[in-house]
């Protein structure tokens, strides 16, 4: 016998009847006492309908208890037991609790059986009646949910998230408790291969969805051929509507693999598969529900509960799964290119930044870096929920923006000659030996005006002339020295730190030296671009090759705009543009400030000055410890170079950190 659908709770002393008194004959109806405090059974079993029959003695100190029943009861009255002379008292504490009856006592038992059988009929009506209004709900959302699926498809351009919904909404409309979604795909072709005729498509399985258990299953591959039901299903592209996977047809060559079910301790029973047919005609996946349940609360944790609460896939099921999935089939490619036609754009992006990075070694991975720092900068800004940026958000697209437009944002380095590009130094290398040649003519030329003197003070004087060459001698090595000391102002000023005032001082002395020629010709010791060029104050780029790097701000804004950008991505050549602009107007190449400097570009220009100041890749200075970066960093958003709002944002999160991660 199965478990009473109805039942009669009571809670009174001797002077209550026990309710099997008023139904002697009806053993379906589950009687049982209220506990002491006039709280339910332990093991009261679950009751479509029910009555409790409370005395008014033990209820008037609690009546809150009445609200705490009709909670745990779906389909309850209550019936409250009153000797005459506490109606009045019942009634007035009662007015404002949900009591179905007040009834006198002492009971008449007819009259209390009629009363309880037509109260069983109104509960059972009321179930009824809210069994098909929820019916009909569910009904007017199945036809809802699915226009709302229909466009959250077609809206839906992640092709993971996409999977799920379409998974979610298949078991959704059917009330399955579990699903799986495959694939068809061919094998990806290696780089550099070109020959792809022979081509082997595959199953695979994508993701599984379980409301009764947990799942922790890795993406597999199958074959494509009917060794799998899925793989059927994708090969003939028929529908398959199963009452039960260990009760196949004969005949038909279907096998179910029970290992899953083991595993897991779940029993699979009916399953509906449905192929995704595209526009094209063509099978690109499969969906799979699994285990259609009577209502969408019952968990399916145990084999047995699975095999009494799991119905069949109805034709309806079949037809409003089919639909979504051919649907989702058009969805899913549409995503599915969208993301191939992105990542051919990434790929395009990476290539174009690795060809720059090829003529400038010394910079690789700069830009990356630069990427990272300002896409980790804006995610902060757009978490934040306070000061000046509380209200700024990014989209993903906008996120995706800003990533190509910082790793694009020295693509315009292409236009600069190489030689600058690269210029570690105030002098290029083939300067710096010409002058090492022409101190060495000059130190020969000391030498050999020495040596003419010592021939000659030997022919005038003899043996007797040992004092006056010891000197001559002394003179020349102070003379040579001098000259190494010289050359060694010259190397110091060559370096691409801030010019110090001695080195300075050393330079302006070399301008106004002179060696004769061998015609006797007076020559400087370094020319005038020379001593311009080692006159630099801090870097190694003369103002002429100042303005060919910076002109390469100017290349990047005109080699971004041939790119038709979409919309999304429309501001990719503005913000790389506008990354060495300051806001107070001194920057390049346009000068402008404020406000017309946008956001993404402003969080750029930090990130770019970070890791120029922090990489320890370029060989004409050293990196800058962490805390120096950070205060020249403050230093230039006191002189309203930098946004100090965003560079707060910045130091506060540790953006720089995301640089220790793998990318």
């Amino acid at each position: 016998m199965g478990e009473p659908e109805k039942g009669i709770l009571y809670w009174g002393g001797p002077g209550i009847a026990h309710p099997s008194q008023l139904y002697p004959d009806e053993p379906e109806i589950h009687c049982a006492a209220l506990g002491e405090d006039g709280s339910l059974p332990a093991k009261l079993p679950p009751l479509q309908e029910a009555i409790i029959l409370a005395e008014w003695s033990r209820l008037h100190s609690n009546v809150s208890l009445i609200d705490r029943w009709r909670q745990a009861v779906d389909q309850l009255a209550v019936f409250v037991l009153v000797e005459r002379a506490k109606l009045g008292e019942a009634i007035f504490y009662l007015a404002a609790r949900e009591v179905d009856d007040i009834i006198e006592t002492p009971l008449d038992f007819e009259v209390m059986r009629r009363r309880l059988r037509s109260t069983f009929r109104h509960l059972a009506a009321r179930r009824e009646a809210k069994r098909l209004t929820r019916e009909l709900a569910d009904q007017t959302f199945d036809f809802n949910e699915f226009n709302r699926v229909a466009v959250a498809l077609s809206a839906e351009r992640d092709v993971n998230r996409l999977l799920e919904v379409i998974l979610t909404k298949c078991r959704e409309l059917t009330m399955a408790d579990a699903g799986s979604l495959y694939l068809v795909e061919g094998k990806e072709p290696d780089p550099g291969q070109w020959d792809v005729s022979g081509d082997v498509k595959v199953l695979r399985f994508v993701i599984a969805q379980n409301d009764s258990k947990a799942l922790d299953l890795k993406q597999a591959v199958l074959p494509l051929d009917r060794s799998s039901i899925a793989g059927y299903v994708a090969l003939t592209r028929t529908p398959l509507n199963i009452r039960d996977v260990y009760d196949l047809p004969p005949g038909t060559g279907l096998s179910f693999n029970p290992a899953m079910d083991q595993k897991l301790g779940y029993r699979t029973k009916s399953m509906l598969v449905i192929p995704m047919v595209d526009h094209t005609d063509e099978v690109i996946g499969v969906v799979q529900v699994i285990n259609r349940k009577r209502s969408r609360e019952i968990l399916l944790d145990t084999p047995e509960r699975a095999e009494a609460e799991v119905l069949p896939f109805g034709l309806r099921d079949q037809e409003m799964v089919g639909s979504l999935a051919s649907l989702a089939a058009v969805a899913l490619n549409k995503a599915i290119l969208i993301t191939r036609i992105e990542r051919l754009l990434e790929g395009i992006v990476r290539a174009s930044v690795t060809a720059i990075e090829q003529r400038d070694p010394v910079t690789a991975g700069h830009s990356d870096r630069v990427a990272r720092l300002t896409v980790g900068l804006a995610e902060v800004v757009d978490r934040t929920d306070r000061g000046e940026y509380r209200h700024v958000r990014f989209a993903p697209e906008e996120l995706r923006e800003l990533q190509y437009a910082s790793l694009l944002h020295d693509v315009g380095k292409v236009g600069v000659r190489e030689h600058v590009l690269i210029k570690g130094k105030k002098l290029f290398e083939h300067q710096l030996v010409m002058i090492r040649l022409r101190f060495d003519v000059i130190a020969r030329t000391v030498e050999a005006e020495y040596e003419r003197r010592k021939l000659e003070i030997l022919l005038r004087k003899g043996r007797g002339a040992e004092a006056e060459l010891r000197q001559l001698e002394e003179e020349k090595a102070a003379r040579l020295a001098e000259l190494e000391e010289y050359y060694r102002v010259v190397t110091q000023a060559n370096e691409p730190a801030v010019l110090r005032s001695e080195t300075r001082t050393g330079l302006e002395t070399l301008a106004r030296l002179t060696y004769p020629d061998l015609t006797s010709a007076p020559r400087p010791y370094l020319t005038e671009q020379e001593i311009l060029d080692l006159g630099i104050p801090k870097g190694s780029l003369n103002d002429q090759e100042r303005r060919e790097i910076e002109s390469h701000v100017t290349h990047t804004f005109r080699f971004l705009m041939q790119i038709p950008w979409t919309k999304e991505l429309r501001r990719v050549p503005l913000i790389a543009y506008s990354h060495h602009e300051k806001l107070d107007g001194t920057g390049y190449p346009r000068g402008v400030q404020g406000a017309e400097v946008p956001i993404q570009a402003r969080m750029m220009t930090i990130s770019d000055i970070y890791d120029a100041l922090t990489a320890a890749d370029r060989p004409y200075k050293r990196a800058v410890p962490l805390d120096k970066a950070l205060d020249i960093l403050k230093s230039e958003a006191a002189a309203s170079h930098l946004d100090s709002a965003l560079l707060d944002l910045f130091i506060e999160a540790q953006v720089y950190t995301c640089l220790a991660k793998p990318a």
